[in-house]
């Protein structure tokens, strides 16, 4: 573990690293320090010049943690040390985790970061040490600071670790109405400083774990105490505090999703396929390459890539031959299997009209697309139509993302089907129901509902020139990339 002092940041001026910068600023603005100022003006002559553009701030960028880099907390002996420094420190504890997405299966944490003021850094292997509640109940009800804590809290639990109270720097982002909310764009913005973001997609199941991925580590949660001081400070500013609050709550408390009903849908190119038969392939497939994955713990898309399922499906072949001459088979690793996928394809191939799957996808509850509203409910489309106005003027008004201001799904289902009778108090009993926060509801509900009681009321947006409107898609992630079969 690290040892533990005010942070100062190490940074590379001329891009060789090893000296010491300013200390993160600690004010509610990062214009005013050191860190963030931009470097002197350059001299200017007496011939008018024309209005020059505003000045980007000047981003130092972060080499070395403050505590340096400490070894990894792998064993039961050296956690009793992280858990009796932190029980000792006070302050809220920056945490963060490291997976290794696109390369095991499923979401498994292999690092964990926590950092407490009097404590420093500590990088823990949940390999060797696979129940952190000590850590949890050695810091009571202390806030936890985490960026887009979502991502996080699902491995956290699978290590017993349950923060009592959480601030999700990514979600304060998003309510201050920042453009770009990633943890480097971020921390840039506020604090000035440059966090290199090139391990974060690496594969941390990785043991030993070099030095450079600890010292990336180290850093992430390095920056996350200054960095809420910051965000919190303008969140009281901007009167947000308090929907703040609500949002991470809600994130804190939120339940693990239900399993997705016919995941293999989520196949990229699925929604190209229109034959039923086609769409048997693809989940015969699918399933076969999940087990795969599963028993040896590699990701799908590294046994077989969405586009060699989709390829099957299209040509459906017969024999291993024919399966093999699909140029997503022909790879040295993808054919050695070939003969275990071309059985799951005969199974597919075999199965009675009755067996095979739905082109229209399971039942749902779920409103259809919005694209087809005109056509099936004029109605529904026009009230539609109005919702999205209302809330986007509010999300104009509040330069709050349209998404954190109301669910989507709340929108579409409320404007489908709204209540009876269609009231304002109706209209917020409705998007409670839907996991509306109480300053969604009290924010939306009443000019909700007049917008889809009178949609005709309601003034819409100039349209869009130039480039024409935005589009949207609901298309499922592709599993597929370089095949390590």
């Amino acid at each position: 573990m690290s040892s533990a002092h005010t942070p100062s940041f190490s940074h590379a001026p001329d891009g060789r690293g090893g000296a010491r910068a300013a200390s993160v600023p600690d004010q509610a603005g990062a214009q005013d320090s050191p860190v963030a100022r931009s470097s002197d003006a350059p001299a200017t002559s007496d011939a008018p010049a024309a209005p020059a553009a505003p000045a980007a701030p000047s981003v130092i960028p972060l080499t070395e943690p403050a505590d340096g880099v400490g070894p990894v907390i792998d064993t039961p002996e050296a956690f009793a040390e992280v858990v009796a420094a932190f029980a000792a420190a006070s302050g809220p504890v920056a945490a963060d985790a490291e997976r290794a997405s696109g390369y095991r299966y499923g979401q498994r944490t292999y690092l964990v970061q926590v950092r407490r003021e009097g404590a420093g850094t500590a990088l823990i292997d949940p390999i060797g040490v696979p129940d952190l509640s000590p850590l949890r109940e050695a810091v009571g009800d202390a806030e936890w600071i985490l960026h887009a804590a979502s991502q996080d809290l699902p491995g956290f639990a699978e290590q017993n670790l349950h923060p009592a109270r959480i601030f999700d720097t990514e979600l304060a982002a998003r309510l201050l109405g920042m453009e770009r909310v990633g943890l480097a764009a971020v921390i840039a913005e506020v604090l000035g400083l440059g966090l290199a973001k090139e391990h974060s997609a690496a594969d941390w199941s990785t043991r030993p774990l070099p030095v450079d991925w600890l010292r990336y580590a180290a850093l992430d949660v390095e920056v996350l105490i200054p960095l809420r001081k910051i965000l919190g400070e303008r969140l009281d500013e901007q009167g947000k505090a308090e929907w703040a609050a609500q949002e991470f709550e809600a994130v804190r408390t939120a339940p693990p999703p239900p399993p997705r009903e016919e995941p293999w849908r989520r196949t990229s190119g699925v929604h190209a396929l229109r034959n039923p038969r086609s769409l048997a392939v693809v989940r015969s497939l699918w399933e076969a390459r999940d087990e795969n994955a599963r028993r040896r713990d590699i990701a799908p898309g590294r046994v077989l890539p969405d586009r060699a399922i989709v390829a099957a499906a299209q040509a459906m072949p017969r024999s291993v031959p024919e399966l093999v001459r699909l140029p997503a088979f022909s790879g040295r690793n993808t054919a050695r299997r070939a003969a275990s996928w071309q059985q799951a394809i005969d199974k597919a191939l075999a199965l009675p009209q009755d067996a095979l799957p739905s082109s229209r996808g399971p039942r749902s509850d779920a409103p259809p697309p919005p694209r087809a509203w005109a056509e099936r409910d004029p109605e529904a489309a026009r009230r539609l139509d109005a919702a999205r106005a209302v809330v986007q003027r509010l999300s104009d008004e509040h330069d709050v993302p349209l998404e954190n201001l109301l669910q989507p799904d709340a929108l579409r289902r409320v404007c489908w089907t709204p209540p009876t009778p269609l009231d304002t108090e109706h209209v917020a009993q409705f998007l409670r129901g839907r996991g509306a926060r109480e300053w969604q509801v009290g924010l939306v509900a009443e000019p909700l509902a007049a917008a889809l009681a009178d949609p005709g009321s309601v003034p819409r947006p100039a349209p869009a020139t130039g480039t024409g409107a935005a589009t949207r898609a609901d298309d499922g992630g592709d599993q597929g990339g370089p095949s390590a079969d």
